[in-house]
């Protein structure tokens, strides 16, 4: 199901990255470079450093992998799958963003990565959801996103600050947008696809002054 969560991503940002994400999927641990071995994510995007040559390898596990094809959230997206397929999607996220800025030669930060993925995971939830229960609006959505949403208290401090920082601009960006993703006006709707068109191009300093500059 990877391929067409990126086919997703990139038809909402209208971002191709010329790149398959199952052609750097790894999915066990082991294949992974030694002082990767004992991560406890079942999400991770990593760069493998070798002496032929580096290479990216995106690793989500396999048991994920497996729970989600028995429990498709493209088919039917409910709370016995939310979590797995936004772990899932996080991954996506981080490699088809670092792919679209590498594409432009353009550097990305973590915290570029991380804040693009909860933005990432609040509109594509959305959609599904608006796909697969056309009455309903989840306007619960933002609440069970980025106000329940914890950070692992075992990660160092900083790693900490920046995935609260990252959580923290993504909500304030997502909340913006809630009121036009509401419309039943299609104009409304479309100038809230630019904006996130727009939004994914900027460059880091841009994305933090636009937020900041949100009323």
């Amino acid at each position: 199901m990877l391929r067409p969560v990126q086919r997703l991503i990139e038809t909402i940002y209208d971002a191709p990255t010329g790149q398959d994400v199952r052609d750097f999927l790894v999915t066990e641990r082991g294949a992974l470079p030694p002082e990767r071995h004992c991560g406890a994510a079942e999400e991770e995007l990593v760069l493998v450093q070798q002496r032929r040559g580096n290479y990216l390898a995106l690793y989500i596990d396999a048991a994920l992998l497996a729970r989600l094809e028995q429990n498709n959230p493209l088919r039917v997206l409910d709370e016995s799958n939310l979590g797995d397929f936004w772990t899932a999607l996080e991954g996506v996220s981080h490699f088809s963003y670092l792919m679209w800025n590498a594409r432009h030669a353009r550097a990305v930060s973590q915290l570029d990565l991380e804040l693009q993925a909860e933005v990432d995971k609040y509109i594509a939830t959305w959609w599904l959801m608006r796909t697969q229960y056309p009455e309903h609006r989840p306007r619960e959505l933002h609440h069970l996103l980025f106000e329940r949403a914890r950070v692992n208290p075992r990660l160092p401090p900083a790693t900490q600050q920046m995935y609260a920082a990252a959580s923290r601009y993504a909500a304030r960006f997502c909340r913006a947008l809630q009121a036009a993703l509401l419309s039943n006006r299609p104009a409304t709707r479309g100038r809230a696809t630019a904006v996130l068109r727009r939004f994914y191009r900027m460059g880091s300093a841009g994305k933090r002054r636009y937020i900041e500059a949100l009323p």
